[in-house]
């Protein structure tokens, strides 16, 4: 009989170390959680927690199950004859939504290469932009560029031009295209401290011009860049800011950290938000596929792990933020610290 009982009571044993085990690869969302939250207690990533729970956007409710493992819904099956191996991806095409970081974790790769197979030095990309994922050569040239209607045909030109008079739906990159010349280069040129330009404006350029001859109405799907005067406001006053020495959880001229330095800057211009962390505010913004100067720049694995830096995106890939060892600085995103933490662009909602 005392084996019998105690047979059962190893049964028993099993059985709740099992259930305890199912239980882990689950949570269920308590009042003030964020999915940035969640990762960091399951040692996992927003992005991976989206992928598992099917998620478009970073909202989540109380009561809400979320997976937090593959174990969860993956069941042990034995190999059969119809399995076959994975194929290699060589290109993607963007979408609306997408951001370089986003695309390497998608495909297993790091953003730096991502970036040097597509010659980026910069992380504007457009929906049906077609990327490099891998370093195999595909069967059809890859390089980033704005999409266009098929309806279009672009030729190069020898020109003379030396000026250019800015219209309606320009931007200093769509212009450094349109005469093979540079961003940086333009702006060199004119005097420029930032991308804003206005129509009727007249720039000095120079090199070729790319002349598109349009064989129908349809125009190319290209991003804006018009800065609104209350954007431009949080971007001047974040300037005012700079040299102001770095302090943990500090949100006054007297010292920043990075999201009491974004606090401080957007109710300076005027603009209503909450005195939150760097993960409060990464969870009420929404990702940008085509950033602009004004939007806000996340960095993850910096001195802990998920997301724990943020900072002002300033244009021709500038950011300014409160460091812990500069206090509030302008940094590139070039740099190969912010390169290999970068998160992502997003907006407040």
């Amino acid at each position: 009989m005392k084996k019998k009982v105690a047979a059962l009571t190893s049964v028993a044993l099993l059985s709740t170390s099992f259930a305890s085990t199912a239980f882990a690869d689950t949570y269920k969302v308590e009042k003030g959680d964020t999915l940035s939250h969640i990762a960091i207690k399951y040692n996992t990533s927003v992005s991976n927690l989206k992928t598992l729970n099917k998620l478009s956007s970073d909202m989540i409710y109380i009561n809400q199950i979320l997976q937090i493992n593959a174990s969860a819904t993956t069941e042990v099956k034995a190999p059969t004859k119809t399995e076959k191996a994975p194929t290699t991806v060589t290109s993607y095409t963007v979408v609306k939504g997408d951001t370089l970081s986003k695309i390497a974790k998608q495909h297993n790769i790091t953003l730096s290469d991502l970036m040097k197979w597509n010659n980026l030095d910069h992380h504007i990309i457009y929906p049906d932009q077609k990327l490099k994922v891998s370093n195999s050569t595909p069967t059809t040239e890859t390089k980033p560029q704005p999409a266009q209607s098929t309806e279009k045909k672009e030729t190069t030109v020898e020109t003379a031009t030396s000026t250019y008079l800015v219209q309606k739906g320009d931007t200093l990159s769509h212009i450094s295209k349109k005469f093979g010349t540079s961003v940086s280069q333009l702006k060199s040129l004119n005097g420029l401290k930032s991308d804003l330009i206005f129509v009727g404006q007249t720039l000095k350029v120079s090199g070729k011009e790319t002349v598109v001859k349009e064989e129908s109405k349809k125009e190319t799907t290209e991003n804006v860049v018009t800065i609104p005067a209350s954007t431009q406001k949080v971007i001047d006053e974040s300037k005012k800011l700079l040299g102001v020495s770095y302090v943990w959880a500090g949100s006054t001229p007297a010292g920043f950290d990075c999201s009491g330095f974004i606090y401080y800057a957007f109710k300076s211009a005027g603009v209503s938000v909450s005195r939150l962390s760097t993960e409060g505010y990464y969870s009420r913004s929404y990702y940008v596929d085509a950033p602009q100067p004004g939007d806000l720049v996340f960095f993850e694995n910096t001195y802990k792990s998920g997301i724990s830096h943020m900072g002002i995106y300033l244009g021709d890939n500038q950011f300014i933020h409160a460091s812990s060892s500069k206090g509030v600085t302008i940094s590139s995103l070039n740099e190969a610290y912010f390169k290999q933490r970068f998160d992502g662009f997003k907006r407040f909602y």
